[in-house]
């Protein structure tokens, strides 16, 4: 079965030095050249969308192995790499007031490839509900602060977006292949990674959390009246059952899981759905200003009083070449990542004149990093 991932990443502070940057992008463009000529564009990204396939290549491009930074500066290094024209591929956004400018990216990017109008607000489209998604939907505890969005002159994109948790000192990764989505608003992740499971974790986004979705809709469709007053229940302690009746107060006998209440409701923005009459639940949540604290609102009142239960489960699963910029899981060996650079660009060269056995040399890649590895 399918499910979407996360990566959890230890918070890092500093930055990539230049000497280990510039050595990144080198290889990153090395790296890229082989896969392109050997598998093509779309195989590319849709590695880069697999998050087991992403942390080995940040490892081999030397980043630290469980950093933060194994997203960002991986991302960044990729994106200084990359040449549109000649790759037929390019990344938008990035970290910070970067991933702002993502959109505007994804218009100057498509202009490179000739996308139409109507492509380019579809790719837009693509970017602005897969970060809703992981930042509304996904209610993990962790913010989105890295965006990068991956379209090919095909069409076809990718995502590789990370969060921050301010109590952990953690940071996730959420990845998506355009091939995999199906529906945004349900398992439309390509992959999920990590090493720690936080309970419980509101997913809305969950194929178990369909018919919740489908309450969620047709409470904001009715009159915002009939919604405040479902709201008012829950917080009323005369008049009304107490939250402990909850436990087994139907034939099922099921418990809340878990009751975590928006302080406040924007009710104002509820009044403008209602008007709107979204037709389903991705309808809803794409709208502008549909935050967090809407999404778990109306998850908890299709929960807790007409018993539609979104899934609480976490949707996260848990790599070194030539070292780490900290040292972790040992320091970075200059020599050799210089010469796996120049022994990659070469194969592709001698691939490019024809000389067809030279590119066996690439079958040995696997060979060459674990053996360079080893002598580490």
């Amino acid at each position: 079965m399918r499910r979407t991932g996360v990566a959890n990443l230890p918070l890092h502070g500093g930055k990539a030095p230049k000497w280990l940057f510039e050595r990144m992008v080198k290889l990153s463009q090395a790296v890229t050249d082989v896969i392109l000529y050997e598998h093509g564009c779309e195989e590319f990204i849709r590695r880069l969308s697999d998050p087991f396939w992403f942390q080995a290549f940040s490892c081999v491009l030397g980043f630290d192995y469980h950093s933060s930074g194994t997203t960002t500066v991986t991302c960044a290094a990729l994106k200084e790499a990359v040449i549109p024209e000649k790759h037929g591929f390019a990344l938008a956004g990035g970290k910070g007031k970067t991933s702002l400018r993502t959109l505007f990216e994804i218009e100057r990017i498509s202009d490179v490839f000739g996308f139409s109008t109507k492509k380019i607000e579809e790719l837009q489209y693509s970017s602005r509900l897969s970060a809703k998604v992981d930042n509304c939907l996904i209610q993990d505890g962790f913010d989105l602060y890295h965006h990068v969005f991956i379209l090919t002159e095909t069409g076809v994109w990718g995502v590789i977006q990370q969060g921050i948790n301010y109590e952990n000192c953690y940071a996730r990764r959420y990845h998506w292949f355009s091939k995999s989505v199906k529906d945004f608003v349900k398992d439309p992740h390509e992959g999920i990674v990590g090493d720690k499971l936080d309970t419980p974790v509101l997913d809305m986004s969950s194929s178990l959390s369909v018919s919740c979705q489908n309450t969620c809709v047709d409470l904001v469709c009715d009159n915002p009246v009939h919604l405040r007053s479902d709201w008012a229940k829950l917080g009323q302690t005369s008049g009304q059952t107490f939250l402990d009746n909850w436990d087994v107060s139907n034939c099922k006998k099921r418990k809340v899981p878990h009751l975590d209440m928006p302080r406040v409701v924007n009710w104002k923005k509820l009044r403008e759905i209602y008007e709107f009459q979204p037709r389903n639940y991705e309808e809803l949540i794409s709208m502008k200003n549909v935050g967090p604290r809407t999404v778990r609102a109306l998850a908890l009142i299709s929960d807790l009083i007409y018993g539609d239960e979104p899934s609480w489960r976490d949707p996260v699963k848990y790599s070194f070449a030539v070292g780490g910029k900290d040292g972790v899981p040992f320091p970075v060996d200059k020599k050799a990542m210089d010469e796996a650079t120049d022994f990659i660009s070469e194969s592709v060269k001698m691939a490019k004149i024809d000389e067809k056995e030279k590119i066996k040399a690439l079958k040995n890649l696997r060979d060459f990093v674990e053996t360079n590895q080893v002598r580490t």
